[in-house]
């Protein structure tokens, strides 16, 4: 039987497409899968719910952090890689799968050692710390982005693994119905500050035009008082703005949209890829390496997106951006054509058949 052991977590953007990459080894290959993480991220959540065994390790941050937390990881990362040594001589593994996060540098490493052979999957532009620590030692890669294969041997642009539903997604035509802003909790501050000062100007000059707004779990009752304080929340226009902390069916609030505002994390623009939906994207200023602004940049450059740097980014340039495109019904439909055509519907295929096709070398 076919053994992987998985590696990495933290964000929803590290556990999500590594438990899709789990459940396509399950199930197309009969593989038997483990995870290993750490205690802070979300794996230790989501990896159970979704049937799989988690060990855990102790290693924490390196990067855009305190001295003495850089210290502390220093002296936790050699035993992050013996405690990885210890379960990869247990479990026997055929191949380790690296995701980034705080475990995938520590597992890789143990891997490489043992000679293991490794896979690393990396969604970003610009791949994170663990990833580039190891990238020229692993096997094989899989990247969402032709750059990105400078970083690794033996790379292949795979894409990310996105739900089957967003591919069936239809385009949207005609005139702008619906703006969708979302942000997640810690990237949502800067739209629940900035879109309630202009949501009036474009529901006058929109007067079809309808608002969903995510605001995050934190900030979704102060941001919604913020709309209220505007007058957008009663009869009338003020009946065209929703705004809530958490979106649950984002298939369908994608489907439903003409234009999206938010982030540009791997999994968010790899899912507007996959729906084929234009959109003003505003990369996250603290996300390591700024690789959100990588990612950015290559939509951009594709004609998928249109992107404003948070520094840069007030009522004037939002409400600039935002007008021009909804209303020229056109140019969204280009740029929808254009993001779907850098989505990867056989994505965890593909990345199943690689893992799948190392251990049989081996």
């Amino acid at each position: 039987m076919l053994r992987v052991l998985i590696a990495g977590g933290g964000t929803g953007g590290h556990v999500i497409p590594a438990l899709a990459i789990a459940r396509e080894l399950r199930n197309a290959h009969e593989a038997e899968v483990r995870f290993v993480g750490t205690a802070r991220g979300l794996e230790t959540r989501l990896v159970p719910e979704a049937g799989f065994p988690l060990e855990l390790i102790r290693v924490g941050q390196l990067k855009n952090v305190s001295l003495a937390t850089r210290l502390r990881t220093l002296f936790d990362l050699p035993l992050g890689v013996m405690r990885c040594v210890e379960l990869l001589r247990s479990f026997k593994p055929d191949v380790v799968v690296g995701v980034g996060g705080y475990a995938s540098g520590p597992a890789m490493m143990a891997a490489i050692l043992l000679r293991v052979p490794t896979v690393a999957f990396e969604p970003n532009a610009v791949p994170g710390l663990a990833n580039r620590l190891v990238g020229k030692w692993v096997s094989a890669a899989a990247v969402n982005f032709e750059e990105t294969r400078l970083y690794f041997r033996g790379a292949r642009v795979t894409g990310i693994p996105v739900r089957q539903e967003f591919f069936e997604i239809a385009p949207r035509i005609g005139v702008a119905r619906r703006l969708l802003v979302f942000g997640g909790s810690q990237g949502a501050r800067v739209f629940n500050e900035v879109m309630p000062k202009i949501a009036g100007r474009l529901l006058t000059e929109f007067p079809k035009l309808e608002i969903v707004h995510q605001a995050g779990g934190r900030h979704g009752v102060s941001t919604q008082e913020t709309y209220e304080r505007a007058g957008f929340l009663g009869e009338g226009i003020e009946g065209r703005v929703r705004v809530q902390p958490y979106l649950d069916g984002m298939v369908d609030e994608i489907a439903a949209a003409d234009l999206i505002l938010c982030r540009s994390g791997a999994s968010s623009v790899a899912e507007l890829a996959a729906a084929g939906r234009a959109a003003v994207l505003v990369p996250f200023p603290q996300a390591a390496d700024d690789h959100q602004r990588k990612n950015a940049e290559a939509f951009v450059a594709a004609g998928a997106a249109e992107m404003i740097i948070e520094a840069e980014l007030d009522e004037t340039r939002l409400l600039e951006t935002l007008r021009g495109l909804l209303a020229d019904d056109a140019r969204r439909a280009e740029m929808g054509r254009r993001a779907r055509g850098l989505a990867h519907p056989d994505a965890v295929r593909e990345i199943g058949t690689m893992v799948a096709g190392l251990a049989k070398q081996r």
